[in-house]
């Protein structure tokens, strides 16, 4: 018999239904006519052992049980899910073959690889294992994806980087969380004072950025531009911005903006009414290809610029679209290309858009299907690949929100058919009684795939086409005074793209030259449940669009070792975590210098002195000792990023 392990019972049934019928249902299981059984794991059906599972003395937080570190982890079985659990030990015995269906991303591996383990398979039928990778739970996919099976041991380095992540975040959530908030009760604190490895990072950027907007000062800066006239009888033709020279440096800020009102008055009188001469004159034709097809990231980002939606909400929707819907493959994707044999389903994938999106005929108009663009690269897909629609046809009603993010992930998907977008860049160099000016202009030539983005309309008229050394004329300059602005608070969209390119916030210059521009705080699955654990928490805040750090958020920052709240050493453990899923790591790499770090962490919450906390900010929360340990716990070691 061979026995299919899917992640969750939807993915078990759409595994059945391209089996042998008739199908017998039974209790946790579905069984083929040809002898195949489906069943299913609920999501994770272990979690990491209680502390006191170790020891009965860790029951009560106390810091001289810091830090706990098992030495050899135990797993137990969630309540909820006992039953299924034992549906599975019986089957895994009778099964000749395994197939593991787990989702197509690291946890998806652990969480039916710890299955298998956890139940005592033997070593030979774990090694003969296979893996089924799903991301479209359409028929004709699922029956694709029987036919190309592969060998489960291929990867095991996926499992071991979830497990690594799995114990990373117990070890640092339960110990950090302990030590800080028996610190926080000592100094009058009454809540939990919960520590992540992830979240505390992602709770550090707003906590800083909100520092930023309240102790920043607006300051004038000026700017000023020439009325170009190609002879003094005629009219303005264009406008040109004063460069500054290296002698106005005293005069500007560190990003060159001039900061003297008296030295840009002396440029205005300087250039008003004289000859103009062109020193360069530059027209050259780009071109810029279509953006790739969506990840989870890149899909909320875009989604919270253009319709302001949670990064959670998005996440819901696309598993409504996958799951409930089937229009579009695995959404918990960090990959952003297409297996090439992709490609010849366009015609079938366009159809099926045309159920769906009433006017994508005026998107398919600017589509070829003998089109590929970079997307289509089978080096670059791994487990899984970009998020696009499904060949799946429907003529149902999809709710506003599904119908906002599948025309996302459809438009997406279309670029992919379309032309580059093509262009011609203008510059014109000018010189005015010994000073630079310049002028810049993009027209466009093609429009591509940016025909399939909303329209925006350019007012101002095209630069003229000059040639260097003519003459023109500098008539009356126009002065703007503006001032300068405070950094904006973060939204959906700005905190989601800070924890996917998390290089850039980075301290440390060495390390930032380690990560790569991709690097990011989290996992395109783990992102959206970090920020909302934060609101849960009471940590952030909305206000409107924007996301604010509360007052507990700024307290818990406010007493933390930088390296709690700095994104340095969370990115480069990040960092580690990808590398082991690559083949390029390894779990005692990861775990032995996390493991000494949290021993100094430790160290520090126990000698750090505390100031007096303001008692009860964190609305709702319980003392810890009136929290039963099953409540905390909940709230903390289980989400410990």
């Amino acid at each position: 018999m061979r026995l299919f392990i899917a992640e969750k019972p939807s993915l078990a049934r759409a595994i059945a239904e391209v089996l042998p019928r008739p199908h017998k249902k039974e209790e946790g299981c579905i069984r083929a006519a040809n002898g195949d059984v489906v069943s299913w794991c609920i999501g994770h059906l272990l979690e990491q052992a209680d502390p006191e599972a170790y020891n009965p003395l860790y029951k009560k937080w106390q810091l001289d049980h810091l830090p706990i570190s098992p030495e050899e982890w135990q797993l137990q079985p969630k309540p909820k899910t006992r039953k299924q659990l034992s549906v599975l030990r019986k089957l895994v015995k009778e099964a000749d073959q395994l197939v593991h269906a787990g989702d197509p991303d690291r946890e998806g591996q652990l969480l039916v690889d710890e299955v298998i383990d956890y139940l005592k398979t033997p070593q030979t039928k774990r090694r003969n294992a296979q893996r089924l990778l799903v991301s479209d739970l359409n028929p004709s996919a699922i029956k694709r994806a029987l036919g190309e099976l592969r060998s489960n041991s291929e990867f095991i380095p996926l499992s071991v980087s979830a497990l690594a992540r799995s114990r990373a975040d117990w070890l640092y959530g339960i110990n950090l969380t302990r030590a800080w908030t028996i610190k926080g009760q000592q100094a009058g604190n009454r809540g939990v004072l919960s520590v992540g490895r992830v979240q505390t990072p992602v709770l550090g950027l707003v906590v800083r950025r909100d520092k930023e907007i309240r102790d920043f000062v607006s300051k004038p800066f000026y700017e000023v531009y020439a009325a170009m006239h190609l002879s003094a009888e005629q009219p303005p033709s264009f406008f040109a911005k004063w460069q500054p020279s290296e002698a106005c440096r005293p005069h500007q800020d560190d990003e060159g903006r001039v900061l003297n009102p008296n030295l840009a008055k002396n440029v205005i009188d300087r250039i008003r009414q004289q000859p103009a001469q062109v020193k360069a004159f530059d027209k050259k034709p780009g071109k810029q290809n279509a953006p790739l097809p969506y990840n989870l990231s890149s899909l909320q980002i875009d989604a919270a610029k253009a319709f302001g939606m949670a990064a959670k909400t998005v996440l819901d929707v696309c598993q409504s679209l996958y799951e409930k819907y089937q229009l579009i493959t695995y959404p918990r994707s960090d990959c952003r290309y297409i297996p090439v044999a992709h490609h010849r389903e366009m015609p079938q994938v366009s159809a099926a858009i045309q159920t769906v999106i009433a006017d994508a005929g005026d998107m398919l108009k600017h589509t070829d299907e003998s089109r590929k663009s970079a997307a289509f690269n089978d080096k670059k897909v791994g487990a899984h690949h970009a998020i696009i629609p499904t060949s799946k046809k429907y003529s149902g009603n999809l709710n506003d929100a599904e119908k906002k993010i599948y025309r996302l992930i459809a438009r997406q998907y279309l670029m992919q058919f379309c032309g580059a977008f093509q262009y011609s860049d203008t510059l014109i160099e000018l010189e005015i009684a010994g000073g630079r000016f310049i002028a810049r202009e993009r027209i466009t030539l093609a429009a591509g795939w940016k025909a399939l983005m909303p329209a925006r309309e350019k007012t101002s008229p095209p630069l003229p086409d000059l040639v260097a050394g003519q003459a023109l004329w500098s008539g009356e300059p126009k002065l703007e005074e503006k001032h300068t602005e405070p950094p904006k608070h973060y939204t959906d969209a700005t905190l989601l793209a800070a924890m996917t390119g998390i290089a850039r916030y980075v301290k440390d210059p060495e390390l930032r030259k380690v990560l790569k521009d991709t690097d990011g705080l989290g996992t395109e699955a783990t992102r959206a449940s970090i920020i909302e654990l934060l609101f849960k928490r009471k940590f952030l805040q909305r206000q409107g669009k924007q996301i604010q750090a509360t007052e507990t958020g700024r307290q818990l920052i406010s007493v933390l070792p930088d390296a709690c709240s700095q994104p340095d050493m969370t990115a480069y453990w990040e960092r580690q975590l990808n590398d082991i899923c690559e083949g390029e790591g390894s779990y005692q790499g990861f775990m032995q210098p996390l493991s000494d770090r949290l021993i100094e962490l430790v160290e520090a919450a126990r000698s750090a002195t505390m100031p007096v906390m303001r008692s009860g900010t964190q609305t709702g929360q319980k003392s810890p000792r009136k929290a039963t340990y099953r409540r905390r716990k909940k709230g903390v070691a289980k989400s410990g990023r």
